[in-house]
């Protein structure tokens, strides 16, 4: 998936800004003198514009909308969003070069379908830990459809599914390579198994039953998760399935 445009965002922006700038008009012409403001943009316009401008801020500032009013007719508020998002938009590069050390960022929507679909909605309203929670479901899940076993999940789905021993009749393994007899067959398989072990026991399973963290460290912590359940899904993803 490729990452935003910004150029585009920074243009769909000045568009909604645009279209939903209140300006005055002046209808003294008529006999009665009425001086006031409207949007200059039709309200249909604007609400297509705005539609795209929201899918925007949930890229460039996610967990925008949970102050969100619930009456913004003018679209006061969106504008105030939109004009912080361009700014960001703008100034990412500067930014990344003065507060820091220009490190590479990592972008949730690149992760692997798996780990971010399912989740994305919670992530954009800043439900960090509920997005990481669903990126396990999914995984496990989709793991079950693509060996056929709902009779197991998580780690007893994982530790058979890479599992060394030969496939049995409704055990079917995952393979990441063809076993050639030598150690890096041996190794991914042992690795993927505790790996995938190691996710669900010390992430899915207390997350299910302890409240994620409340310092700022939240949403780092959430992507470093998330990060490791992509991996994790591309592997199940690429191997192949070895029946019996």
């Amino acid at each position: 998936m490729a990452k935003m445009d910004p150029d585009w965002a920074i243009n769909e922006i000045d568009l909604f800004l645009h279209t939903t700038d209140q300006v005055g008009y002046d209808n003294s012409g008529g006999g009665a003198f009425i001086v006031g403001t409207h949007m200059r943009g039709s309200e249909t316009e604007a609400s297509q514009r705005a539609h795209v401008v929201e899918q925007i801020l949930d890229r460039v500032l996610p967990g925008w909308s949970r102050d969100r009013p619930k009456g913004d007719s003018e679209y006061n508020w969106l504008r105030d969003q939109a004009s912080r998002a361009k700014a960001a938009l703008q100034r990412s590069t500067e930014l990344a070069e003065k507060l820091g050390d220009n490190a590479p960022d990592m972008d949730a929507a690149n992760l692997h379908p798996w780990a971010w679909d399912n989740g994305k909605s919670y992530w954009n309203t800043g439900h960090y830990h509920q997005a990481v929670m669903q990126a396990a479901i999914r995984i496990n899940a989709e793991t079950q459809a693509k060996l056929g076993r709902m009779d197991v999940s998580e780690t007893a789905l994982f530790n058979e599914a890479f599992s060394l021993d030969d496939p049995k009749e409704g055990a079917p393994r995952l393979r990441l390579m063809k076993d050639d007899g030598g150690k890096t067959y041996q190794n991914l398989h042992r690795g993927a198994r505790a790996f995938a072990d190691g996710l669900y026991t010390a992430i899915r399973n207390p997350g299910m039953h302890t409240p994620a963290p409340s310092d700022g460290g939240v949403e780092q912590l959430a992507l470093e998760q998330l990060a490791a359940f992509s991996l994790l899904a591309r592997w199940i993803d690429q191997s192949d399935v070895d029946e019996a």
